[in-house]
């Protein structure tokens, strides 16, 4: 089966980050501003497309999230050691620290609760939507030399901190509940109708 129109849009996001870099490179700001725009309405747009026209699908729910955290990710860094970038408005190297050590711990905890309990429905938080909200605020503060920009990034950490120990308990509430216990079913049969089909063919 092909890629769907959500998950297609999703590689191109992955696939505007070089370009996005290159132009913070280049000090074009003005691109790298367009860019960075035009992933924000994509990701928008492909989230819609997965629900009105039920595309949701595996692949969808690994490719929009890593295009997310590529994206902003690759941002952070960029933004804290790109010498294009004026000094004022450079990121500390504090704050793209934090950033990807938080979702460095987000995912690793994911992965240690799949391989425990067996599966994982990942259901972001309010505070977690605001940290992402506000994480991509202070890349466009940031392109546009928003004078006040520092202010942003450091409720960006706050908030980045405030949600990581909120993802951090939920994880370990998830880790210290009973696993769910396997479906007992053979070839989608119930076990009882199982049970009762063997003990049939037994007899005859």
């Amino acid at each position: 089966m092909g890629l769907n129109l959500a998950n297609k849009i999703s590689i191109a996001r992955i696939i505007l980050i070089p370009f996005f870099i290159t132009a913070i490179t280049y000090s074009r700001m003005d691109i790298a501003l367009l860019i960075f725009t035009l992933a924000i309405i994509s990701d928008g747009i492909d989230g819609l497309i997965a629900r009105s026209l039920k595309q949701k699908t595996r692949l969808g729910t690994i490719l929009d999230p890593m295009a997310d955290k590529l994206l902003l990710i690759s941002a952070y860094i960029c933004l804290s050691i790109a010498t294009s970038v004026p000094s004022q408005f450079r990121l500390p190297p504090y704050v793209p620290i934090i950033v990807i050590s938080r979702d460095a711990i987000i995912v690793l905890g994911s992965v240690v609760i799949y391989l425990i309990r067996g599966d994982l429905e990942v259901v972001p938080s309010g505070i977690g939507k605001t940290t992402t909200f506000f994480q991509m605020v202070t890349i466009i503060s940031i392109l546009v030399c928003f004078s006040y920009t520092h202010i942003i990034w450091n409720i960006t950490v706050l908030l980045t901190l405030i949600s990581g120990v909120d993802y951090v308990i939920k994880g370990s509430r998830l880790l210290s509940e009973t696993p769910h216990k396997p479906n007992n079913t053979l070839r989608g049969v119930p076990r009882s109708e199982n049970h009762s089909a063997l003990k049939k063919a037994g007899e005859k």
